[in-house]
């Protein structure tokens, strides 16, 4: 499982991975609850630059599902 947090030290955009793969994502402003980020493999961020400080998890699922096929597509 890998797990969507802002406090991530990993970058989405860094992050590879292959095989399959299962995201958890969090509630807006509030994110990962404490025992379900310890469950996770990893967690990764999504790069935000600016002022942007959460984004609506429906939008938060988009981007890291994106960015799994665009890395599936160069497999």
């Amino acid at each position: 499982m890998t797990g969507a947090a802002g406090e991530a030290e990993q970058d989405l955009h860094g992050f590879k991975h292959s095989g399959a793969l299962a995201w958890v994502l969090g509630a807006e402003g509030e994110g990962l609850r404490r025992l379900t980020r310890e469950t996770c493999d990893e967690l990764v961020r999504i790069p935000m630059p600016g002022s942007v400080e959460s984004l609506n998890v429906s939008v938060s699922a988009g981007i890291c599902l994106f960015e799994a096929r665009r890395q599936r597509a160069w497999f």
